[in-house]
């Protein structure tokens, strides 16, 4: 599932608008009905980031994966539920019921799902949550960027990474100032993780200068990387690989500039195109 937006393209040294497809994130909430010593019990039990499609699949795997069922017969019905919300006019919740079953790891739900929450937006609870903290904006026109720095901060990014080299396997960010100098770089085999390191080492090291610097990442840009440098208050990130609908929908609505497809000699603005020097 995909959609069109407008993107700024720059390639053989020139810019030109044109529309582009973009694969489409929204979150899904998963929802359980089980019983529980005999009395029906429902509970909101985590929110996933996916594309739209094929969520029944989605969550058939998910419960066997994390083995909270051990069969699908334990799965009575899945069904969709709520309004149909937001620009793409779908359903965003989903209920799992399942049979009155020995099978059905109970204790686990209890004790990995409702009274833990893990990283980020996949381990909330209820879309409720996703209303993030930020209210201000950041800079609408700093860091100013020029081309040349801009599409060399991945390659920057790569030989100063120290992992990547040994295993090919592994994502890195790093915090960079306006005139292209790498100020700090973390890597993990998570983009989420080094992103949080990356944030980490800044905080504690007073790195931090929204309206001189910008943050690049090794791999496609997700809303929840997005969110995570809202909270620094930067206002320009780039990322090698293309980004979510829902990374450009929250990069807009906070002014952040957000550039995908960055290569040697190309690269895709997909908002707010003031904060990139074009000459």
């Amino acid at each position: 599932m995909n959609s069109k937006y407008k993107v700024i393209k720059f390639r053989k040294n020139k810019f030109e608008n044109v529309d582009d497809f973009i694969s489409i994130e929204e979150p899904l909430e998963i929802s359980l009905k089980y019983k529980d010593q005999n009395k029906w019990v429902k509970n909101s039990l985590s929110i996933t980031m996916r594309t739209p499609g094929h969520d029944e699949d989605l969550v058939r795997g998910f419960l066997f994966n994390e083995q909270i069922i051990q069969n699908l017969k334990d799965i009575k019905t899945i069904e969709s539920f709520g309004d149909k919300v937001g620009q793409y006019n779908i359903q965003n919740k989903i209920l799992v019921t399942l049979n009155n079953s020995k099978n059905v790891n109970i204790s686990k739900i209890k004790k990995d799902f409702l009274t833990n929450s893990s990283c980020g937006v996949c381990g909330k609870s209820s879309l409720d949550a996703l209303d993030i903290i930020k209210k201000e904006k950041t800079p609408k026109a700093n860091p100013k960027l020029s081309k040349e720095v801009l599409i060399n901060s991945p390659s920057v990014l790569r030989k100063n990474q120290s992992e990547f080299a040994k295993t090919g396997g592994i994502h890195a960010s790093g915090l960079f100032s306006s005139n292209g100098n790498l100020i700090s770089l973390r890597e993990d085999v998570g983009r989420h993780n080094a992103l949080d390191k990356l944030i980490g080492d800044s905080l504690i090291n007073n790195y931090l200068q929204p309206n001189d610097q910008f943050i690049t990442c090794s791999g496609r840009l997700n809303f929840e990387l997005v969110q995570k440098v809202l909270m620094t208050n930067i206002g320009l990130m780039i990322g090698v690989g293309a980004p979510t609908s829902l990374a450009i929908d929250l990069a807009n609505k906070f002014d952040m500039t957000l550039v995908g497809f960055v290569k040697e000699d190309s690269f895709n603005i997909y908002t707010n195109n003031q904060k990139v020097i074009v000459s």
